[in-house]
């Protein structure tokens, strides 16, 4: 077993995984839910970048309702970055099951 060559395949795949990030970072999803009434658009590394509520949602005697559109709004977009950025980062380990 040739050690060098190991490190120097770990190295790469380090410097692969670190660019996957970074493209994953600027890629964004979008989730709309409510009948498309709450829009949420987030990175594939979880950050919300914008939100677009429809003024028919937006009612003072029913906050709840929004409250709940954007909660899960927010969270289905960022759970469809999670599953783009598991499935990038699993064909870089070639399915090894690393941290990344």
């Amino acid at each position: 077993m040739d050690i060098q060559k190991m490190m120097k395949q770990a190295q790469k795949m380090q410097a692969g995984m670190a660019a996957a990030q970074e493209e994953l970072a600027r890629k964004t999803v979008e989730a709309s839910v409510g009948g498309s009434k709450v829009t949420v658009v987030a990175t594939c590394a979880g950050d919300v970048v914008s939100l677009v509520i429809d003024k028919s949602v937006v009612d003072p005697d029913d906050v709840e309702f929004l409250q709940e559109l954007v909660l899960k709004g927010v969270q289905e977009a960022i759970q469809k970055g999670r599953e783009i950025s598991a499935a990038e980062m699993k064909k870089l380990t070639g399915g090894l099951g690393l941290p990344f």
